[in-house]
């Protein structure tokens, strides 16, 4: 619907609905009835990709309360949109169109919101193309792959004025949105340094060796913004991640960009002076993993604060109590926050204090979902209706995301280097080589 239309509703008379309903509403359907119901404020939704986050959508979409149609299910996979509409009709009493083509998604004016949960080399593209289709964006974790993108993805969301909101769900974490306030309210004394940290035992990765397309799967769409290769086996679904740089932004980016945002939210910071990366590949030497599998980052900002990544993809010891989290220490005393709880500790060390939230949020596992990723979906809806603001916004969420990049770049060019604070700019000629990728001829994402 229109802003045209919405605004005539908007202004339709009392009177004039009392007429409607009361005339009508015997002969209808509970359904139909409900279709009528907050039609003022319906957001019109579309997802772009069916795979492992699937999760997180369906009760936000579902929630009455949330007053939304999903519209189409988008995915390059013919098996992941069956899947996804036999998954979504538990939660909804109508069947969303299924489409391949993310384009002709976003030409449909009847969307006002998409979901991009595509692979990570998609994100910015896709969400860029929804912007100037007239949509507003949900873009998952990493919202770019490369910092060109961030740059233009924030570039985006102020030229065509449409709300954008990274799958950063821990913003919307009530434990945690408590407890990063007090920090800021000098709960810790000054906070001067954050250790965000991830660990896993991700197994072995297939070597990739030429094979047919999957059956159903259109090979030149999802490459979509990439340069145009062969296929290879194994490369479509998850292991995308870890066949070089092509698709993905490695496990800074996949899960780093997490624990990194709550790091640089509790220390008040944008973009760091320097950047120092120790990283390598350290196990299954012969397998077909092609970046590190372990890596320690640190990050200096203004005014002496540190940010330490400590990343672990293929060793689970669970060097800090649990298998993600981030650690803020400060002149007084020291949190600890995850998605599940928050401990607040003395400068002694002695616990003052612990909460454990009832978020079912998924820690480690692949995909799956829970109560901040609805919160976070909501809240990106409640925004774009005007009731509330963003808990995280593209152009503050694009920093903490510029931290998974300024670590892969170092990791790339095996070289420290220092940033300008103010612009994010790497003073360093070969870091910037790295500022931009490769794309596809037609498919830049432009403005």
């Amino acid at each position: 619907m229109d802003n045209k239309r919405r605004n005539f509703i908007k202004k339709a008379t009392l009177a004039g609905v009392g007429v409607s309903l009361s005339s009508g509403i015997n002969a209808m359907s509970a359904k139909s009835y409900n279709n009528i119901i907050g039609a003022n404020d319906r957001l019109n939704v579309a997802i772009a990709g069916l795979g492992r986050r699937l999760n997180a959508f369906k009760p936000p979409i579902a929630a009455k309360d949330s007053n939304v149609k999903l519209l189409y299910l988008c995915d390059v996979m013919e098996s992941q949109r069956t899947k996804a509409l036999k998954d979504f009709r538990e939660h909804i009493d109508y069947n969303p169109a299924l489409e391949n083509d993310i384009r002709r998604v976003l030409d449909d004016k009847n969307v006002d919101v998409l979901i991009n949960a595509t692979p990570d080399h998609w994100h910015a593209p896709g969400s860029i193309m929804a912007m100037k289709a007239g949509k507003h964006v949900y873009v998952e974790k990493p919202c770019s792959h490369n910092m060109y993108e961030n740059e233009q993805l924030v570039k985006a969301a102020k030229q065509y004025n449409k709300v954008v909101q990274m799958g950063n769900q821990q913003r919307s974490s009530g434990h945690t949105i408590e407890i990063i306030n007090e920090i800021h309210n000098g709960l810790i004394g000054k906070p001067y340094k954050a250790v965000a940290f991830y660990n896993n035992r991700r197994g072995q990765v297939p070597l990739q060796k030429p094979a047919p397309v999957p059956t159903g799967l259109d090979w030149d769409l999802w490459q979509g913004p990439a340069p145009r290769r062969e296929y290879t086996s194994e490369t479509w679904d998850y292991n995308w991640h870890w066949y070089g740089w092509d698709y993905g932004t490695a496990e800074a980016g996949n899960n780093g960009t997490h624990e990194l945002d709550v790091a640089r939210w509790a220390l008040q910071v944008d973009f760091p002076q320097h950047v120092y990366v120790e990283a390598e590949k350290r196990h299954f030497l012969d397998d077909g993993w092609e970046m590190y599998d372990d890596m320690e980052a640190t990050f200096k900002f203004p005014e002496n604060k540190i940010i330490k990544w400590d990343g672990k993809s293929r060793n689970n010891y669970s060097t800090y109590g649990s298998g993600r989290g981030t650690v803020i220490y400060g002149t007084e005393g020291s949190v600890f926050v995850n998605r599940g709880t928050y401990r607040l500790y003395d400068r002694s060390g002695k616990l003052v204090k612990e909460y454990n939230s009832e978020s079912n949020e998924a820690g480690t596992a692949l995909g799956g979902g829970g109560g901040t990723s609805t919160k976070h979906v909501q809240n990106l809806f409640d925004t774009i209706r005007g009731k509330t603001k963003l808990t995280a916004p593209i152009d503050d969420a694009s920093k903490s995301m510029a931290m998974v990049h300024y670590a892969n770049i170092s990791y790339r060019i095996d070289s420290a280097y220092d940033i300008d604070s103010k612009t994010g700019i790497m003073y360093n000629r070969e870091a910037m080589s790295l500022w931009s990728r490769q794309y596809e001829p037609g498919w830049e994402p432009k403005l």
